[in-house]
């Protein structure tokens, strides 16, 4: 458990995916489980969140841009990171090492620091079918990176869809002991 604070703290990142619209499902959830939360968004990802939402929920601001040398850090360190929803191309870069965004710059020193990671990822079938993704959640796999299976978000038949699982990454994580 993190030093700053009194329950462990999670860390959500949140992608450009339409289901990102539905977040505080997830952070309901890590409430729930006694986990503290802080969200880190993508860039894009922020135009798919309530971000006054979002902040009220968890008390803190959302982190999206790298904080100035000499700023305080706005969360403490992490004892988990949960990706949810993650995509194509956030799996894809972070697997290559890319650290442009604070998003992806986290996820790759989470592993260095050796903390638990888990991912839902929200990939429509055809980019899930492609061997560049492919690949890379098998590194990350390696890397010991949980997966969930992917959801595609695509329309049923009905016209419905699938429900998102969200509470799937925190079971995920379960297996760490953490939540």
């Amino acid at each position: 458990m993190s030093e700053h604070a009194e329950k462990p703290f999670l860390y959500v990142v949140v992608c450009a995916a339409g289901i990102a619209e539905d977040i505080s499902k997830l952070i309901t959830a890590a409430q729930e489980r006694n986990w503290e939360v802080g969200v880190i968004a993508t860039p894009q990802g922020l135009g798919f969140i309530d971000a006054t939402a979002v902040e009220a929920q968890t008390g803190r601001p959302i982190r999206s841009a790298w904080r100035s040398p000499g700023d305080p850090r706005p969360f403490p360190a992490p004892d988990a990171v949960a990706v949810a929803p993650a995509t194509f191309n956030t799996v894809n870069k972070w697997a290559a090492g890319i650290s442009d965004t604070l998003a992806l710059g986290t996820l790759c020193e989470a592993y260095g620091l050796g903390v638990p990671i888990a991912v839902l990822p929200c990939v429509n079938e055809a980019l899930a079918a492609h061997p560049a993704y492919r690949a890379s959640v098998e590194r990350l796999r390696g890397m010991g990176v949980r997966f969930a299976d992917p959801y595609s978000g695509e329309p049923q038949q009905d016209g419905g869809r699938v429900e998102f699982h969200w509470d799937r990454v925190l079971d995920l994580l379960k297996a760490d002991g953490r939540s």
